[in-house]
């Protein structure tokens, strides 16, 4: 009776899962198999999953028109330096938060958090380019970059501060009898031992940035050699002969999409230590 129980509730268990993972692969799947497909497929044929007939052309159409080679570069310069950025601030935030012991850090810290549950959205789109437009940083993608980096991401200072604290203060005590101060210590000695926050806050600094649509059109709306690659796949719904060319469109996402899965592939382990790492105490 046992072992028929436990097949069941594993029968069941795997039924879920298998209905969570259709859901979530099931746009990624619908737009590899779209992008093959004619616009008039596309529009008229209904749910559809493979195409009636497979057109690589689409591929060659949505690169030429993107102008893939420049605006890839323009992803990958702004994605990097958001990861380096956020990587260096978010780490360095949560070892002060975790760390320090003034009330100014606590107060800090709870600002912050509170920010995670407060979404301003598009409102902030408007300061944000008027306070850049007075550094002149308008037109290029250094204003988002400088935003992202040095606006804090709050999910991955929460995760940096749980991962710091589970670290033993003995560590930083005999680093103290040596010598070393506050910042000598995290630079030394903590920031080394933290590779699987380092791959964690990168993935997901990463995923922000090569998937960032409005905030770098809304700076480079003039400057189409500036866009980064996203904003150049959306526009190719644009670009072609019909109203609406959404076999570009989704040809272009397919090869957009792939850097962040081969990302993920190789980091994946490290992501899921980062972020289990910092809930179990040292």
């Amino acid at each position: 009776m046992k072992k028929a129980g436990r097949l069941v509730s594993r029968i069941i268990i795997y039924i879920f899962l298998g209905t969570i993972a259709f859901f979530a692969l099931f746009p990624v799947i619908y737009i590899l198999l779209s992008s093959f497909k004619s616009n008039q497929e596309i529009l008229v044929g209904g749910v559809k999953l493979l195409p009636e007939k497979w057109l690589l052309d689409n591929y060659k159409q949505a690169w030429n028109l993107a102008n893939f080679g420049k605006l890839t570069f323009n992803s990958i310069f702004y994605a990097a330096c958001i990861v380096i950025g956020s990587v260096i601030t978010s780490i360095t935030a949560g070892y002060v938060f975790a760390r320090g012991t003034t009330r100014f850090t606590k107060v800090v810290n709870t600002m912050l958090l509170c920010s995670m549950f407060v979404s301003i959205g598009t409102l902030s789109l408007y300061p944000q380019l008027s306070l850049a437009k007075m550094f002149g940083l308008s037109g290029t993608l250094w204003g988002p970059i400088i935003i992202r980096v040095f606006g804090m991401n709050a999910t991955q200072v929460f995760i940096a501060t749980g991962y710091v604290r589970q670290i033993s203060r003995e560590i930083d005590e005999a680093a103290q009898i040596d010598g070393c101060g506050f910042f000598k210590i995290f630079w030394k000695i903590i920031f080394p031992l933290c590779k699987p926050l380092v791959a964690t806050t990168g993935l997901m600094a990463f995923r922000t940035a090569w998937s960032d649509y409005l905030l770098p059109y809304v700076f480079t709306i003039s400057k189409k050699d500036r866009w980064p690659l996203v904003v150049g796949v959306v526009s190719l719904k644009s670009s072609g002969e019909a109203v609406s060319s959404w076999n570009l469109m989704l040809a272009g996402i397919s090869i957009s999409i792939l850097p962040m899965l081969i990302v993920y592939l190789f980091l994946n382990r490290y992501f899921i230590e980062g972020l289990t790492e910092g809930s179990v105490k040292g």
